[in-house]
């Protein structure tokens, strides 16, 4: 306890700008430090403060902070870009030091840095970070008129989103590059995403989006029941109006995880994800040309984060982190799916599952005599052509059962 009270750890942000930039704490707790830890980048900038040790980042970087931890008790100061809880080590320290043992000073952020330079109210922007992870992540922001602020990992990062919108139908959207902000190779450029030809782009670099968009653009509707015509499927898809139902009786909420066992195109769970960010999803289907489909799909609708799991349930749910939800669209009267499903769920997680077949609804009213729940049935009509007029023709009704664990 008195450890943590002296806070012998000191987190602070430093920018372009290097020790220009710092204040007077964020100096004093630097330069008392025995020890400082930061990418090489980061010690330069500080080099004219550093009285300690200076130790860089290992490589592969080091999520656990062991060289960190181990130095408890100890005066230590970590370097980060900017602020570190925006997508910064901060975040990855929080995890294994109690923030009552932290002093944290941060900097501006790089989207900060950036709104301020394109004259941008930044609540209302949409910001995504690339850095290390997939370009496919901006998919799902792609609104025409919107705004976004997009943080990549190099100087290849703005060629490929400017490559992605244009294949997309934004390739008239503003691309503005802004490079090293608040120091003195501070640079802003714009052009069009189609018309993208900047070179000598340096790292760090943070991209301005004004989407301007064709009439072919893909645009990911915010509602549930997507059309199928969004999804690359071989016709085992859940319909978009019973998608739209089962995504309410499943009520994601921020955070929670889903399984959705027997996936077919991964409609599901990719709508799932949809909802936040936050969402997790694991999409278990034994079809490998079907799990190859689900990932296609994936990174199409920008969720690239959806875990597959090739094999066939109950026995591929092994070894599985416990859901907050599961629906099972597919392979439900297998023996032991329906049990290893319920066994999974923690008290208040929820069931949801889809029958068109008589053999799986026959289950589902024996589930839902034993348990309770809820039984629905849902049937569609849609207009077709008749001959030389027009008529409803119904679709495959489908019997659904959703319940929640006591």
């Amino acid at each position: 306890m008195n450890v943590a009270a002296e806070k012998w750890l000191s987190v602070v942000g430093i920018g372009e700008d290097g020790v220009a930039g710092l204040g007077d704490e964020a100096k004093r707790l630097i330069s008392e430090a025995e020890i400082v830890f930061g990418g090489r980048r980061h010690l330069a900038l500080a080099e004219s403060l550093i009285s300690g040790e200076a130790r860089p980042w290992p490589s592969p970087f080091d999520t656990a902070m062991r060289d960190v931890v181990a130095l408890r008790g100890k005066k230590a100061c970590v370097l980060a870009s900017g602020d570190p809880f925006l997508h910064g080590v901060g975040v990855t320290l929080s995890r294994h030091v109690p923030v009552g043992e932290m002093r944290v000073i941060p900097a501006p952020s790089a989207f900060s840095l950036a709104a301020s330079r394109l004259g941008w109210a930044l609540q209302d922007v949409e910001t995504v970070s690339l850095h290390g992870r997939a370009t496919d992540l901006i998919r799902p922001l792609l609104q025409p008129g919107r705004r976004i602020l997009a943080l990549t990992s190099d100087g290849d990062g703005p060629s490929a989103v400017s490559s992605l919108l244009a294949a997309l139908g934004y390739g008239t959207s503003r691309v503005t590059v802004l490079e090293a902000l608040g120091g003195p190779d501070e640079r802003v450029r714009s052009t069009t995403a189609q018309g993208f030809d900047l070179k000598d782009i340096n790292a760090l670099n943070v991209l301005g989006i004004v989407l301007e968009s064709d009439r072919k653009a893909r645009v990911i509707p915010l509602s549930a029941g997507l059309c199928e015509d969004f999804f690359e499927h071989d016709g085992q898809i859940t319909k978009r109006e019973v998608r739209a139902v089962t995504l309410s009786a499943l009520a994601p909420r921020r955070g929670e995880l889903l399984w959705d066992i027997g996936a077919g195109s991964g409609s599901i769970c990719i709508e799932w994800m949809l909802a936040d960010p936050s969402m997790r999803a694991i999409a278990i289907e034994e079809d490998p040309d079907r799990a190859a489909r689900i990932r296609r799909n994936a990174a199409s609708f920008g969720v690239p984060g959806l875990a597959i799991v090739e094999g066939k349930a109950p026995a591929a749910l092994a070894g599985l982190p416990a859901p907050n939800a599961v629906f099972i669209g597919g392979g439900g009267t297998d023996d032991g799916v329906m049990d290893a499903a319920i066994e999974a769920l923690p008290s208040g997680g929820r069931l949801v599952a889809n029958a068109v077949t008589l053999e799986m609804e026959a289950l589902l009213l024996s589930r839902h005599a034993e348990l309770g729940g809820e039984l629905l049935r849902i049937a569609i009509s849609r207009e077709t052509a008749i001959g030389s007029m027009s008529g409803w023709r119904p679709a495959m009704p489908v019997t659904q059962w959703s319940w929640v664990k006591s």
